[in-house]
């Protein structure tokens, strides 16, 4: 067994804290399984965002700059969603139809004042699509994150990479609902953590592991 220290490179891996009512939050009940694991030689260093604007980005900064990653790989629930949904493009847009957990509620206004329009994550999407596929895990290419907290963490992600630490690579990911919350939306799909946790794996090894993504269908008609 290869034994895990400061030295070696690593990965961040975010899940977001419960929300809307949830008692649990399926990002993170899958993401703090992989706290101390290694994939591609690379040990995975796991971290709980606060579900609220703003912050949520202070406390993703904060650790970045502690612990140096090559790859950050922020994960959301997305309930409703019946696959792994990986994430093309952020928007510089916030339009909560909720509150935040702080009781924030910003509307049309931009994540970051006077920057870009979007970002696209800079990740091997699709090769990551096509692992998944092979390992018979459901999974598509999203192209929008919608405009809550997860869209607010991936576009300020992106944009912290962009003016900083070109470097890295960083995207976002969307897991569905677990059964033991689907049970409570009627009809609502949902995924096993085992299977949420072996689909994290398989992403993290294949964004690690490409030099290059590959072009293979994966849009969307509407």
């Amino acid at each position: 067994m290869t034994k895990l220290t400061s030295s070696m490179p690593c990965v961040l891996i975010t899940g977001f804290a419960p929300f809307a009512g949830e008692s649990i939050n399926p990002s993170w009940q899958a993401v703090s399984k992989l706290e101390d694991s290694l994939i591609a030689k690379h040990r995975v260093i796991t971290l709980e965002l606060p579900c609220e604007f703003k912050r949520s980005l202070d406390v993703l900064y904060q650790a970045i700059e502690q612990h140096h990653p090559v790859l950050v790989l922020c994960t959301g629930q997305a309930g409703g969603r019946s696959e792994i949904s990986i994430e093309r493009i952020a928007i510089n847009i916030d339009d909560a139809r909720m509150k935040d957990n702080a009781g924030q509620q910003p509307i049309d206004a931009p994540v970051i004042a006077n920057a870009p329009i979007a970002y696209l994550a800079n990740l091997p999407i699709k090769r990551m699509l096509l692992a998944l596929h092979q390992a018979e895990i459901p999974a598509a290419i999203s192209n929008s994150a919608g405009t809550y907290v997860c869209n607010h963490v991936m576009y300020g992600l992106l944009h912290h990479i962009n003016q900083h630490e070109p470097h890295i690579k960083g995207g976002f990911i969307h897991i569905p609902y677990l059964p033991s919350q689907a049970v409570h939306h009627n009809g609502a799909p949902s995924m096993s953590e085992d299977t949420v946790i072996s689909a994290l794996k398989v992403m993290i090894n294949e964004a690690i592991s490409a030099k290059q993504d590959i072009k293979v269908a994966a849009g969307t008609t509407h």
